[in-house]
């Protein structure tokens, strides 16, 4: 694949960039990959979407992987994921010297869809995802996922009537389990909860923020849709997350801008005109007043 364009990548992609001894799977709907490091060989070392969930267990050493530009270091018993959308890429391990086992589980995105969990409502503590889609696993909660993947990988090989039903349901309990996890961290964290009101919005908001970015930048757009005023929502937001309704739409329009500026032969004036700037003038203001770097400059670092 060509490393100059960002690939969309489903669940079939993914397992034939692994060896096939090295995964179990159902189809193109689900798949584990279990690899244990082997110096020469790289896969998936380009940005790409991944139309689906994609959580990766660290196992042994140490991992660098990218989201969404954002490089992170995965170390032992550690748990990262990877919603729909966003921009992903498997870097190198950190150390030469260090054995690397990890785990990459990945469901498509019709097969999550038929378990009716919202990822994005169930990690809305998560404000998490964006900042930071990764926790560090106790040894009870390492056990408890490697009980939950050895399982999942048995009913993958078995013949089972209804496996893609087993699995489901079993990666349900892992998708809770991990929103479990982070819920207690943050509440670890800060013990002053937010309320389940503005949860909600928060949720509602950034779920439309995600679909809108491209075309609409107004806080008032999405104050409308959720029938609210704009500076009541802004406020509600900055509470609930510590940013402004504002500073959260630019980041997705900076994200998406960054990614395309990075990973595609788009012109800037396509960028432009697929992001709904009127002109590059007033884009190449917006993108330098919030990197420090004009776009051109940005595609040449």
């Amino acid at each position: 694949m060509n490393e100059n364009f960002l690939t969309n990548v489903n669940v079939s992609h993914l397992r034939e960039a692994f060896k096939e001894s090295d995964q179990v799977g159902i189809d193109n709907d689900f798949c584990i990959v279990n690899m244990k490091f082997r110096r020469r060989e790289r896969a998936l070392n380009f940005p790409f979407r991944f139309d689906g969930i994609l959580l990766v267990w660290c196992i042994k050493g140490q991992l660098s992987i990218s989201i969404n530009l954002n490089e992170y270091i995965l170390k032992e018993n550690t748990l990262f994921l990877c919603v729909p959308g966003n921009i992903f890429k498997l870097n190198e391990i950190i150390s030469d010297d260090e054995e690397l086992h990890y785990v990459c589980i990945a469901m498509s995105r019709e097969f999550a869809a038929d378990q009716k969990v919202d990822v994005n409502k169930t990690f809305s503590n998560g404000l998490s995802l964006m900042d930071d889609p990764s926790v560090a696993l106790s040894e009870e909660e390492s056990t408890m996922i490697a009980e939950y993947l050895d399982m999942m990988g048995k009913v993958a090989e078995s013949d089972l009537t209804y496996r893609k039903e087993c699995i489901q349901s079993l990666w349900t309990s892992m998708i809770y389990i991990f929103a479990g996890v982070l819920d207690n961290r943050a509440k670890t964290k800060d013990p002053a909860e937010s309320t389940n009101r503005s949860r909600l919005l928060f949720e509602q908001f950034i779920s439309l923020v995600a679909k809108y970015h491209g075309q609409y930048r107004k806080v008032g757009f999405y104050a409308d849709k959720l029938c609210l005023t704009p500076k009541y929502l802004s406020k509600l937001i900055k509470n609930a997350t510590g940013r402004s309704a504002p500073e959260w739409i630019d980041a997705y329009v900076i994200l998406e801008a960054k990614n395309m500026l990075k990973y595609s032969n788009e012109t800037i004036k396509e960028i432009v005109y697929k992001l709904n700037f009127p002109n590059q003038s007033v884009f190449y203001k917006f993108f330098k007043a919030r990197t420090g770097m004009t776009p051109s400059e940005y595609r040449n670092s």
